[in-house]
């Protein structure tokens, strides 16, 4: 692809991080889909909660977009995104939604965390994944700055375009960091201990916190540690910082239910190979 050319593309959302302050932009999410193609791809940034309505995707929705390669980033999946040409194309959201799911992203499907990472030390990609943990030992809640920065706060109050609507609500920052404890399938391998912006567990934390008080922390970890244990067929997705190349988290996590399994690690070829 040339630099600095816009490509239209069709993408399948599955990864939504919870959103932050940025001097570029005001507040962004990172968002992340796999292309018609089979391949991943990272959008950034992407200014959810100030696109118009109808171009508010959701999680497992197919959509079209121009897309250029983020000049910025060396990362091989990260473009820039044009939010002016988002097109919502359908849902994977019918019956049997999770097994249409997991056969979209089963030839993406490695099997371990140890592996992704070593592949992307090896040969500078892939800097997404996804991958089958074998055991979720616990989730670490832990509090943290309960409001945000002055430079945070700057970026937050920064006068928006002329065609930009505010949202109806300031940005909440989320008192708490998240974390997973695991070990995932490499022989040997130490153990991982991962933080997840997962854009649900934000807003899970902000709606049972509302409902249930100081006694919203069972609720949360009934979610998104037993079930996530005990009751879904948990899968992390992961990617890279920016800004700290060597560094991982969990930016989404994806969960079938038990009764949809089907055999993931089919092959690592592209679809059609």
């Amino acid at each position: 692809m040339p630099a600095g050319s816009w490509v239209k593309k069709r993408v399948l959302i599955v990864v939504r991080t919870y959103p932050v302050p940025a001097m570029h932009g005001v507040e962004v999410s990172c968002t992340a889909g796999v292309t018609d193609d089979g391949r991943w791809i990272r959008l950034f940034p992407v200014p959810y909660r100030f696109l118009d309505e109808d171009k508010r995707f959701s999680k497992y929705q197919w959509v079209e977009l121009s897309a250029m390669k983020a000049p910025a980033d060396l990362r091989p999946e990260s473009f820039k995104l044009n939010d002016a040409t988002i097109r919502i194309i359908s849902s994977v959201s019918a019956a049997k939604a999770w097994r249409a799911r997991k056969e979209k992203l089963a030839h993406l499907i490695r099997p371990s965390l140890c592996g992704i990472q070593r592949e992307q030390r090896e040969n500078g990609s892939p800097t997404l994944g996804l991958f089958k943990p074998t055991e979720i030992k616990q989730l670490v809640i832990e509090p943290t700055d309960p409001d945000w920065t002055p430079r945070q706060k700057l970026a937050l109050s920064q006068q928006l375009l002329p065609f930009q609507a505010a949202p109806s609500k300031p940005l909440e920052k989320i008192p708490y960091d998240f974390r997973y404890q695991f070990c995932c399938a490499e022989p040997g391998c130490p153990g991982h201990d991962m933080t997840c912006f997962d854009w649900e567990l934000g807003q899970s934390y902000r709606r049972w916190r509302r409902e249930y008080g100081t006694g919203w922390e069972p609720k949360f970890r009934e979610r998104y540690e037993r079930d996530m244990i005990s009751r879904f067929d948990t899968h992390f997705y992961v990617g890279t910082v920016h800004r700290h190349p060597g560094a991982w988290i969990i930016v989404g996590l994806f969960y079938p239910p038990r009764s949809a399994d089907l055999p993931l690690f089919l092959s690592h070829a592209r679809p059609g190979s």
